[in-house]
């Protein structure tokens, strides 16, 4: 199989071309390949005649969405248009990236895949927008939704809190939870996911859920780090953003999909990183 990775640079780009190197993979950077573009789409497609398309190629600047919602649409909404109209042309699968900002939060108890959506931000609703695209113009479709990334190598907020550990103190909400997910799990259940044959919408997340404190403390502990993370209230991060504050992800769907708990992708995270940055961090 023939497989089209569109974002091939970001971290989940990176991890599925791990996961899936076994596969005759052609991974596609922005300057490869422009998803807004649909003639270079179909340049490209004509080219390398693919057996399936990933789409992890996304606007991902949750703040920026709102002041740029011409070009969240256009990557988030118009861009999975665009790869999964191409895709269904040529008779072949599409692989859609998510996100849990579909939901609003106010469930209060984990979200499936049949739970109603509702998103309270521009991201959110272009995202959303990008799922419907994906739905209306392919019906050979796996939308995976999932939510909080993190990896050693890429860029987010464990990461973040991680790079500042020489700080005195620092602050993480206790009242935000979600579902922490371990970009090389993500990567390979979805490298599963496509020798399913099941077509559908999918939540590919962490197992279990954490508060951002949760989060950052236990991944604290495992590297070692003693800088003390004081739990607050979002309100104390203002933002332009609404943000569903529970917008834990549960999955009804097929077994082959579940991810391990989200403190196994945590120790995983905590192992490998001292490799790629250094012990310093932990000496704080």
């Amino acid at each position: 199989m023939k497989i089209l990775i569109a974002g091939a640079s970001g971290q989940l780009g990176f991890c599925l071309r791990h996961s899936l190197k076994s596969r005759d993979l052609i991974p596609l950077n922005h300057s490869d390949l422009d998803i807004t573009q649909p003639s270079q789409i179909h340049q490209v497609f004509a080219r390398v005649s693919p057996d399936l398309v990933i789409n992890a190629a996304a606007f991902n600047d949750v703040e920026g969405a709102e002041s740029r919602r011409s070009e969240a649409y256009a990557v988030n909404a118009c861009g999975p248009r665009n790869l999964a109209y191409a895709a269904a042309e040529l008779g072949i699968p599409i692989v859609h990236v998510s996100t849990d900002f579909v939901f609003d939060g106010a469930l209060k108890r984990p979200y499936d895949e049949n739970d109603r959506t509702n998103p309270l931000s521009l991201y959110g609703a272009s995202k959303l927008a990008g799922e419907r695209a994906v739905q209306m113009y392919n019906s050979r479709h796996y939308i995976v939704r999932t939510a909080w990334l993190y990896w050693e190598l890429g860029k987010g907020f464990l990461s973040s809190m991680c790079a500042n550990a020489s700080r005195p103190e620092l602050r993480a909400t206790d009242d935000q939870i979600g579902s922490p997910t371990y970009v090389p799990h993500l990567a390979d259940a979805i490298a599963r996911l496509i020798e399913t044959d099941a077509f559908g919408i999918y939540h590919i997340a962490g197992c279990g859920e954490a508060s951002r404190w949760q989060f950052v403390t236990e991944a604290f502990g495992r590297l070692g780090i003693a800088t003390p993370v004081r739990p607050v209230s979002h309100r104390e991060f203002p933002s332009a953003v609404n943000r569903p504050t529970y917008s834990v992800l549960t999955t009804v769907q097929h077994p082959r999909i579940t991810l391990p708990p989200w403190q196994e992708g945590v120790a995983e995270f905590a192992s490998r990183f001292g490799m790629h940055t250094g012990e310093a961090a932990s000496q704080h």
